[in-house]
Parts: C-alpha cells; sequence; structure tokens
C-alpha cells in the first residue's frame, strides 16, 4: 500500500507546499493506485494520466516559483461523471452520452481546478445519477471494496471507492436523495451534503430548487471541510447561493462540545424500517456524543410529508429534466417511471408539495430551537447484493419502487438542513455503516465540527477495505 496515497488531503497539501512532495509524486502515486486497484472495483472510468502529469509539471514549476499556492495545489482528483470537464468525456452514465466530450468546466469543476487540483478522469455514477446503486450500460457496476459482491451505494459511488481505495484524497459529489450520504455510508468515507445554495451550480433548469446540491466527500471531515473551502460561496448566477465566502469553511474545526444538545433516533421516530445492524450502529453513536459531554435524548421531528414533498419535487425535476429524452427509448426504466410522474403532476400537486414543503421546515426549524443536533442513519440498509437495483425488503417491509428505501437520507433533503454522513462503525460481517449528523439550517460549519469531534472519538474512519491493505 503506499503510503502517498492514504495521507490526508491536509497533509499532502502540507507537504506540497514545503516541497517536501512533489505534484508529479503525488499524481503518479494516485495514478498507480489507479492501475492497481480500479480492476477490481471500477471507479475511475475515464483516465488522463498524461494530462495530469503535465498539470503536475506545471504545478511543480509554480511551487519552485516562489508564488503563493492555491488551497488545493497538486491534488489529484477524479471528477464525478455527471460533471462536465472540458476536454474530456463525460458521459452522465447514459448511452445517449457515451462519447460526449464537453467544451466547458461545470462551476465545481472550475473552482477545484483554480484552486490547483488536478484532473486524473471521471468516476462512475448510475445511469444519469438516478438511484442509489452505482451501475449504467456505458461503464457497468461499481463494487464495493470492502466486499465486491456488494454495492458501492450511489449516485456518487465512484467517487466513494476511489476514496476508500487511496485513488484520490477528495472527490466532488452531489446529492438529491442521498447521493453524497449513501455511498460514503457504504464506503466508509466521509460525505456531506450542504445546505441549498452552499455549492452554487449553474447547471440546473430549476434555478430557484433547493432539492438537489453539490457537495464534497473525502476520507476525513477536516479533509472535506477543506474542498467545500473551495466549493462553496456566492456566483450571482445562481439564485439561491449563499452570501458567505467559502474561506469560512478553512476553520479550525476543533469544539468542545459539554453541554451540545443531541437528539437521536434509529428509526426517524419510527417513519422508516431500519435493518438491526444499523438501529444497533445508530445507538452506540449517540452514546459517543454522551461520552463528549452532550446532553443526548431519543428525539426526532415530525417528518410529516417529507414522502409527499421529495417524491413531487422529485418528479417535476425529473419531467423537466428527461422529459424531451423519453421518445429516444434509452432511459432505463426508473426514469421513465419516476419522469412520467413527473407529467402526471397538475398544479394543485404542486401547490400542494410546497405548503407541506413549508410546513416540514417551520417543524423542523422549532425541533432544532431545543438540539443542537440530529443522528439518524443514513441508509436503512449496510451494502446490499450487487446484483440487485435496490433492497427488495428493510427489516422485513417490502420496498415498492427504487426510491424508497433510501427515505433516511430523502425525508432530510426534504427539510434543507445541511447533513453529514461520517463512519460509525461496521457490521458483524464487516460491512461499514454511517451515522447522518444533521444540523439546523445553514448550520453547515456547526455539523462539520460535530462530525469532526465524533470522527476523533472513534477510529472506525481509519479503517481500510483489505483490498488495499493485503
Amino acid at each position: 500500500m503506499d503510503e502517498i496515497c492514504f495521507m490526508s488531503a491536509l497533509g499532502l497539501r502540507a507537504a506540497l507546499g514545503s516541497r517536501e512532495l512533489s505534484a508529479r509524486e503525488v499524481v503518479q502515486a494516485h495514478l498507480d493506485q489507479i492501475e492497481r486497484v480500479n480492476p477490481a472495483v471500477n471507479a475511475v472510468v475515464t483516465l488522463v494520466a498524461e494530462r495530469a502529469l503535465d498539470a503536475a509539471h506545471a504545478a511543480d514549476e509554480l511551487a519552485a516559483s516562489g508564488a503563493e499556492l492555491p488551497a488545493l495545489h497538486g491534488l489529484p482528483v477524479a471528477h464525478k461523471d455527471m460533471h462536465d470537464t472540458a476536454g474530456i468525456r463525460t458521459t452522465y452514465g447514459s448511452p445517449l452520452y457515451a462519447e460526449h466530450v464537453p467544451e466547458r468546466d461545470e462551476l465545481i469543476v472550475e473552482r477545484m481546478r483554480a484552486a490547483g487540483a488536478i484532473t486524473t478522469g471521471k468516476t462512475n455514477v448510475p445511469e444519469w445519477a438516478a438511484g442509489s446503486h452505482t451501475f449504467n450500460p456505458v461503464f457497468g457496476v461499481t463494487r464495493n471494496p470492502y466486499d465486491l459482491d456488494r454495492s458501492a451505494g450511489g449516485s456518487s459511488g465512484g467517487a466513494a471507492v476511489a476514496l476508500a481505495c487511496g485513488m484520490q484524497p477528495i472527490a466532488d459529489g452531489s446529492d438529491m436523495g442521498g447521493s453524497l450520504r449513501n455511498p460514503a455510508s457504504f464506503g466508509n468515507v466521509v460525505g456531506f451534503r450542504p445546505s441549498p445554495g452552499r455549492v452554487p451550480s449553474t447547471t440546473s433548469r430549476l434555478g430557484w430548487s433547493t432539492l438537489a446540491v453539490q457537495g464534497p466527500m473525502a476520507r476525513s471531515v477536516a479533509d472535506a471541510a477543506l474542498l467545500l473551502s473551495v466549493l462553496a460561496g456566492p456566483d450571482a448566477r445562481v439564485p439561491i447561493s449563499l452570501a458567505e465566502p467559502g474561506s469560512s469553511f478553512a476553520r479550525p474545526l476543533a469544539r468542545d462540545l459539554t453541554g451540545a444538545r443531541v437528539a437521536w433516533s434509529p428509526d426517524l421516530g419510527g417513519a422508516v424500517p431500519v435493518e438491526p445492524e444499523v438501529r444497533s450502529v445508530v445507538e452506540a453513536s449517540a452514546k459517543v456524543f454522551a461520552g463528549l459531554g452532550c446532553v443526548v435524548e431519543r428525539d426526532c421531528p415530525d417528518f410529516s410529508g417529507a414522502e409527499e414533498v421529495f417524491r413531487t419535487l422529485r418528479a417535476w425535476q425529473f419531467e423537466v429534466q428527461f422529459g424531451p429524452l423519453l421518445a429516444t427509448g434509452r432511459l432505463k426504466d426508473t426514469i421513465v417511471w419516476n419522469t412520467e410522474l413527473g407529467r402526471r403532476l397538475t398544479g394543485p400537486d404542486l401547490g400542494r408539495a410546497e405548503v407541506l414543503h413549508t410546513e416540514l421546515f417551520r417543524r423542523v426549524h422549532e425541533f432544532f430551537t431545543r438540539y443542537d443536533f440530529l443522528l439518524l442513519p443514513v441508509s436503512q440498509v449496510p451494502p446490499f447484493e450487487i446484483g440487485q437495483e435496490y433492497p427488495p425488503q428493510v427489516d422485513g417491509v417490502r420496498m415498492e419502487s427504487y426510491l424508497d428505501w433510501m427515505r433516511s437520507a430523502y425525508f432530510v433533503s426534504a427539510t434543507g438542513c445541511p447533513a453529514l454522513s461520517v463512519p460509525g462503525g461496521f457490521t458483524p460481517g464487516g460491512l461499514p455503516v454511517g451515522v447522518q449528523v444533521v444540523g439546523p439550517h445553514r448550520a453547515d460549519f456547526a455539523v462539520l465540527q460535530a462530525g469532526h469531534a465524533f470522527e476523533t472519538a472513534t477510529s472506525f474512519a481509519t479503517r481500510r477495505p483489505s483490498l488495499v491493505t493485503d
């Protein structure tokens, strides 16, 4: 195992800044790791090795000049295959775009490159990022490195696996119903769903929507905060973008949590079925926070209406995005189903969803006047068998659609609250389970602080898959 590949992003950046390591050494080490490990997991699906090494050479020349180095100087990253990269194939996991090469970088990629990150390629996604299991007809399935016969989650599944296997130190992702959090949980890494508008996106056709966000992934909360410090910040083209500068996330995360009020629930107040192995991890995490001096109580907001809010607004967004593509006959069945639901929506349907959305927000706001943080399961199941599109049942309850098993993540999406998936433990069989730390509206930094404290008090995030340690 190459030690460079499992250094923290912050540690790598410090070594690059002091010139203890060169960018070329760092990039080459990660390219070698991709060559060694990726054939077993299929996480990185497009590789631009020569381009990356050329960029590393330029980064080393910049360092030699004595110039001030940017925040992500020399750090290699393969971008999620949903994010446009200029001159690099971007397929969205769709056969319709199998050879698509964008002319411009998407804003999230543009910001990372401006901060000195070096693009090594692209990471795998489900077709059009729909569903939380990473497979598509262009590149096939991404495998979980802790058990190659299990799902890597999704839609940022390739990103999570690349992190877990030391193929990159940081990763960009996106999240509507759990796509930053579920794969982080399945891969024993960190995924942060920031507040809507925290990381602006100029590609959405529904610029006022708060359902889908972009955000960071990493192997530690501190590294995720480093990446967020680059991704966050306003953009005048995005109507919901938040004014707070990204630099506010570059502050130290250490915080004494003594007296912090923490609520926890293993099943969102009885709203969703959860497998016993996951419930036990959430309960154990509550005890960790108690040990940190927090006042911990079993409690949960009323998530009434969250189901209708999420499903209605998601279907509407699918119709806007995929309606023009239905006639091609080249969309997977679950996308067709979700898009057709959107086509059947009426004005009153959308109006009712927005009313329920507002009521949900106000109830959750009131809940957070009594608590600082909420602990929940990220996913209702551990990583499931790779041959299934989604789990057929959870704790004995049948799942009727590809969305049902993700409620523990997408109910939180509907609230607009920031939410962090942090490694929380393992099943008796050795499969990773993440814990979801949720905070009040726009309390992104506080959530990162809580996750950092939990991570520091435990050792789960340091455990690596045997695939890379044997």
